[in-house]
């Protein structure tokens, strides 16, 4: 029997990188997209097809591009025949002043963060909807949510345009494909590693548990939505955040 496969976007480190350990260990092929980090996209698929007895494909694709998204997902259908997972974690946020926005800024992380996640999203479900079966798992954020930051307008109404685009798509696609959210919190990833300590510190005393997740505890709710174990679940949007109030 075939391996099941799932696509990560933005898979080179941080949330992806997490994803894809966890995938691994659960017996899935990779498709590992990346856009720049070649380096650490290869090492990563060096270090999962040694640990696992997996294949690893490296996807590289600006998601923002509509023409490299169908490549990718030509060669990942090419090289696996299959696509069972889909998991839309690619994502940019550009923090500003209100008055430093550019509109170019702007629409770039609209680029990225919300037409990218329809676009990849859009290609692999002609697949699934043929096969009848498959998931998408769109990474939000509760900043799409309630957790506002006016430096991050522009990030948080990307993300709360995935929290829509992912009811559209779980109607449009019923009964043959899950389509859910996760929309985590703080995350200890390189996008925060720049913050200040105090703020961090400030921050924490709005979570219930005291902290900031870690991308394995993301990466763990990724791989229940995608089992059997979640067949159920659909149309959803599940926080993970520690009590983020």
């Amino acid at each position: 029997m075939d391996k099941k496969v799932v696509l990560i976007t933005g898979a080179s480190r941080g949330i992806g990188a997490a994803i894809a350990k966890k995938m691994a260990s659960l017996n899935y092929n990779i498709i590992l997209n990346y856009v720049e980090s070649f380096d650490r996209a290869s090492i990563l698929k060096e270090e999962l097809e040694k640990t696992y007895s997996i294949q690893v494909l490296l996807a590289k694709a600006d998601i923002s591009n509509e023409q490299e998204i169908k490549k990718m997902v030509d060669a990942s259908m090419e090289k696996f025949g299959h696509i069972n997972c889909l998991v839309n974690n690619a994502g940019i946020a550009i923090d500003s002043l209100v008055e430093d926005k550019t509109v170019a800024d702007f629409r770039r992380i609209l680029d990225v963060n919300l037409i990218g996640t329809f676009l990849v999203s859009r290609e692999v479900a002609k697949y699934m909807v043929k096969e009848k079966k498959g998931c998408i798992i769109n990474i939000s954020s509760t900043n799409g949510i309630d957790t506002m930051y006016p430096y991050s307008l522009d990030y948080d109404a990307s993300k709360a345009g995935v929290i829509s685009l992912t009811k559209n798509l779980a109607k449009e696609y019923a009964p043959f494909i899950r389509v859910n959210s996760i929309a985590p919190g703080w995350v200890n990833t390189e996008m925060n590693k720049d913050l200040d300590v105090d703020y961090i510190k400030e921050e924490e005393e709005k979570i219930l548990l005291n902290r900031f997740g870690e991308p394995e505890e993301i990466a763990n709710v990724v791989a229940f939505l995608a089992s059997d174990e979640a067949s159920y679940v659909n149309d959803s949007i599940i926080r993970v955040d520690g009590g983020l109030k």
